[in-house]
């Protein structure tokens, strides 16, 4: 039952949650059930045409009530302006998520300077940019409050071709562990998500375009041998944001099935190889011993 919801229906009620990027994909996924477990939401992106078309859906399903707030997270200003607005709205923020992000892949030599700095100004920087403005404010008023950032399993690994990505997020992640030392005194929780495979169809189809994605079948490179399902990110998600996980503080914590691992091993790429093949090397091992 992986994809049903995980936490009592009133978990995050009167809880204020701001996500970035939340007007599609794993951003909307997580939004939408943080609404059916009663807080209030502020989505942000910079297509103001589509958020206001997600926030209408999500409160016709939910009966929630959501804020829509174009933002472009390279910009400080217009975070604060979210920070303004959201308070004006709802009175207090209490969560905020960081889920906007870019990303493409390339041969790194084949990257200009402009579109490595496009991604590490959306992803690093804009995660700075909300983090610093709500940590502020949060710090101003004595008020208690939670960080959670949506970084990636190659964040701790790296990963080629994806490099631009890689630094970005891999900074992120060093954030998180950082001010949840550095602001915990303040009761300012920093932790983090590290999603494997789980498609969306905007991103998925810019990332891998084509019959790339069918080529570069991801349930192969998952022990698990399926996917992520949004249902299952939404609800570590909401578990981090609520109250239940008070006492966890610079975490990251990793959803894919096991792919990071399954890539990390030497010779785990041996599951290719068929039962008849072990039969003839464990013969040719016992006469080697015998020999």
């Amino acid at each position: 039952m992986y994809n049903q919801p995980m936490l009592k229906d009133d978990a995050l009620k009167g809880k204020t949650i701001v996500v970035t990027g939340g007007g599609t994909g794993l951003g909307k996924a997580m939004a939408t059930y943080f609404l059916k477990l009663g807080a209030n939401l502020v989505i942000t992106s910079r297509k103001i045409e589509v958020l206001q078309k997600t926030a209408q859906e999500m409160e016709s399903e939910t009966g929630g009530k959501v804020l829509a707030v174009q933002c472009d997270v390279r910009e400080y200003e217009q975070v604060e302006n979210v920070l303004a607005e959201t308070i004006s709205k709802f009175g207090s923020i209490d969560v905020l998520v960081n889920n906007a992000a870019g990303n493409f892949i390339s041969p790194t030599e084949r990257l200009s300077a402009n579109a490595f700095s496009s991604i590490i100004d959306i992803v690093l920087k804009g995660t700075v940019n909300c983090t610093l403005a709500f940590g502020k404010h949060w710090i101003k008023q004595k008020q208690a409050a939670s960080v959670l950032n949506i970084v990636t399993t190659y964040a701790f690994t790296g990963s080629a071709y994806v490099v631009p990505s890689a630094c970005a997020k891999g900074g992120v992640l060093a954030l998180t562990r950082s001010l949840a030392v550095e602001w915990g005194k303040y009761g300012i929780r920093s932790n983090a998500i590290a999603p494997g495979p789980f498609p969306t169809k905007g991103a998925w189809d810019r990332l891998l375009p084509g019959d790339l994605a069918e080529k570069f079948d991801f349930k192969n490179r998952v022990p698990l041998k399926r996917v992520g399902d949004h249902q299952e990110l939404a609800n570590l998600a909401a578990f981090l944001v609520s109250d239940f996980s008070n006492y966890i503080n610079g975490e990251v914590i990793t959803i894919d099935g096991g792919e990071w691992l399954q890539g990390a091993g030497q010779m785990n790429g041996l599951e290719a190889i068929p039962s008849e093949m072990w039969d003839m090397l464990e013969q040719m091992t016992r006469s080697a011993k015998g020999s």
